[in-house]
C-alpha cells in the first residue's frame, strides 16, 4: 500500500473531546499518539465506489473508511475508523476492501495489533451483494488475523452504532469497547420492527432501543469487555486496556465462547427484557440502571458485570 503522512485534527483538539460527536479522523488524530499516523490509500488516491454513481449518490475520496498504522503509548498499531456521517458507515466494496487489507496486512506481520472505531450501519444497500461480500471478507479476515497471533480490538461509541454486518465483524473481535452512546446488534431497530412488527419493537421507543442494545447492556451481559465515558481519552484508555489483557485465540477459546453463550441463553432466555435481565443478575434497582453516571456503572459492571477474557 502507498502511505502518506496526514494531519488530522484541528490544532488545540483535546482527548476530552465526545468520541460520539468527532469525525472519524478526529477520532483517529487523538486515539495516537500526536503525529504517529500515517494512512493508507488516503483521499488523494480518489479510491471511491464504482457502485454509487449508478445510483447518483455522493461519493467521498475515502469511501466513509480511513485505515493506516501509528503508534499508541509508543507501541505500533494499525488502525481503522468508519466515517458514521457518510451513509452511516456502511460497507461497501472499497470500504470493505480497505478494511480486509488492512487485516491481512496484520496478518501477515503478526506482531501488530488492529484497532477498528466502528461507526456503522451495516451494508450499502445500493452495493447490494458487493457488500455483503466485504463483510464476508472482513470476518474470514479478522479470524485469519487472530488466527496467526493478531490482537483486534473493536472499539464502539459512533453516531450509527455497530449493527448488521459490523455486528458480526463486532462478535469476531478479540474485545470490545463501548460507550453509553454505542450500540451493538445485528438487526436494527427499524429492520425489525419492518419485519415483525411495531409490537415486536418499537423502534421509537428511544429507552428500549438503548436497554436492548446499548452499550451499558451490552457491557452486563459479556458482549462488551469494557464500559468507558465519551471521550476519546476514554476510548484510548480502554484500547491500551484491552490490548494489555487479551490472550492467543485458539480452539479452547473458541469452546469457552461457546459455552459462555449456551449458559447466557440457559439464565436469561426467558427474560422478556433487559430490566429482567439486570435483575437476574443480582442488580438491585435493576430499573435504575440505564439513568447511573458512568463512574456509578463502571463500578456496578466491574462487580456484577460478565467478562469473556476467556473467550472470543
Amino acid at each position: 500500500m502507498t502511505a502518506s503522512s496526514k494531519r488530522l485534527a484541528p490544532a488545540g483538539r483535546s482527548r476530552a473531546t465526545s468520541f460520539n460527536e468527532a469525525s472519524a479522523r478526529t477520532r483517529l488524530e487523538l486515539l495516537l499518539d500526536a503525529g504517529s499516523f500515517v494512512e493508507f490509500i488516503g483521499p488523494e488516491q480518489r479510491e471511491v465506489s464504482p457502485h454509487l454513481k449508478i445510483f447518483d449518490l455522493p461519493e467521498q475520496f475515502d469511501d466513509g473508511i480511513i485505515v493506516g498504522h501509528g503508534r499508541l503509548d509508543s507501541a505500533p498499531v494499525f488502525v481503522a475508523a468508519q466515517e458514521g456521517r457518510f451513509m452511516g458507515g456502511a460497507f461497501g466494496e472499497v470500504h470493505g476492501a480497505k478494511l480486509t487489507g488492512l487485516l491481512r496486512a496484520a496478518r501477515e506481520i503478526k506482531s501488530t495489533p488492529v484497532v477498528i472505531l466502528f461507526d456503522t450501519g451495516g451494508v450499502r444497500l445500493q452495493e447490494a451483494n458487493a457488500g455483503e461480500l466485504a463483510i464476508a471478507e472482513i470476518m474470514r479476515a479478522v479470524m485469519e488475523a487472530r488466527t496467526a497471533g493478531v490482537k483486534v480490538i473493536g472499539l464502539i461509541g459512533g453516531r450509527s452504532g455497530c449493527y448488521g454486518g459490523g455486528g458480526l465483524i463486532a462478535g469476531c473481535c478479540s474485545a470490545l469497547a463501548v460507550s453509553e452512546p454505542g450500540r451493538i446488534a445485528v438487526s436494527g431497530p427499524e429492520v425489525i420492527e419492518t419485519n415483525r412488527g411495531v409490537e415486536e419493537f418499537d423502534s421509537r421507543d428511544r429507552a428500549l432501543v438503548w436497554r436492548t442494545m446499548g452499550g451499558k447492556h451490552r457491557r452486563l451481559l459479556g458482549a462488551a469487555d469494557v464500559f468507558t465515558d465519551d471521550t476519546v481519552q476514554g476510548f484510548r484508555d480502554a484500547a491500551r486496556e484491552l490490548l494489555d489483557v487479551v490472550g492467543t485465540f485458539g480452539l479452547d477459546r473458541l469452546k469457552a465462547e461457546q459455552l459462555r453463550l449456551a449458559d447466557r441463553l440457559r439464565q436469561f432466555g426467558a427474560c422478556r427484557d433487559a430490566v429482567e435481565i439486570w435483575a437476574a443478575e443480582g442488580i438491585a434497582d435493576a430499573a435504575t440502571v440505564p439513568d447511573l453516571p458512568d463512574d456509578q456503572f463502571i463500578a456496578l459492571a466491574n462487580r456484577i458485570g460478565r467478562t469473556s477474557r476467556d473467550a472470543r
